[in-house]
């Protein structure tokens, strides 16, 4: 009718004000603004001591979200995703990031690698959310198998470390245990006082996975020692995501264990 807009300019005009917006508010950063950091990002794991294989996965695969060297595709800026997108930025950097590993202590190093290795055979990195939109951004087999490498350098010692001392057992405990672990309370995993000698899944309570519950393990210095060296391959689809490479320390953390009563 005469004195109308077209319903279709009326809609290109609602579209074109509802991206206008969006991009404006792809400026805000309510969870702060990751891009903040990445004049400092540098070359990724340069100088680092990581299997080259799994250091080009880690690049890959994981830089987007664990490092200051983020590469933002066009729709990063457009709000509300942009927010979320941010955030996961920011929390993914704040779990590891290859931009700052070059300062991470040898103990915490390895407790990294460790959870790499774990989450990347279970399949939990990336997350799902994560692959629905990146679709090149799964890990093959051949991935795992790279990052797995990350475990085994310089160490993955077969076999017991002798009699372990269980001062430097302590030591070793505080230094990479206490993150998941308390001697007297349950945390991500469960209490470790009586340990040993308990059988595997029975502190009441405690969120075990199926696997571990199911598994008929008694904790003693031989089932300690396979669990501490590698925990998928004395119980698969356990929830553990650290492992001691050193026979030495494992004999010195299980000396340690054995005498919390």
């Amino acid at each position: 009718m005469k004195g109308r807009l077209p319903l279709a300019i009326l809609m290109l005009a609602g579209a074109m004000m509802a991206a206008a917006a969006s991009l404006a508010l792809g400026f805000v950063h309510p969870f702060g603004d990751p891009r903040e950091d990445e004049a400092q990002s540098g070359a990724l794991l340069a100088d680092a001591k990581v299997p080259e294989r799994a250091k080009a996965v880690l690049i890959a695969k994981c830089a987007d979200c664990h490092s200051n060297a983020t590469r933002w595709p066009v729709y990063a800026r457009l709000a509300p995703g942009s927010w979320l997108i941010e955030r996961d930025v920011m929390v993914g950097r704040a779990r590891m990031n290859l931009s700052t590993w070059a300062g991470l202590t040898p103990d915490r190093r390895e407790v990294v690698e460790a959870q790499i290795v774990h989450e990347a055979r279970r399949g939990e990195m990336p997350p799902l959310q994560y692959r629905m939109v990146h679709w090149g951004a799964s890990l093959s087999a051949g991935d795992v198998q790279a990052l797995t490498m990350l475990g085994q350098q310089g160490a993955g010692e077969a076999g017991g470390g002798g009699i372990g001392d269980a001062d430097r057992g302590k030591a070793l405990f505080e230094r990479r245990c206490t993150g998941c672990h308390a001697i007297d309370a349950n945390r991500e995993g469960p209490h470790l006082r009586g340990v040993f000698g308990r059988k595997a899944g029975a502190v009441p309570g405690f969120g075990y996975s199926t696997a571990l519950k199911n598994s008929g393990v008694t904790w003693n210095e031989d089932s300690l020692n396979r669990w501490l060296t590698d925990p998928d391959a004395i119980v698969a689809g356990n929830n553990m995501d650290f492992s001691v490479a050193k026979a030495n320390e494992r004999a010195d953390l299980i000396a340690f264990l054995k005498q919390l009563k």
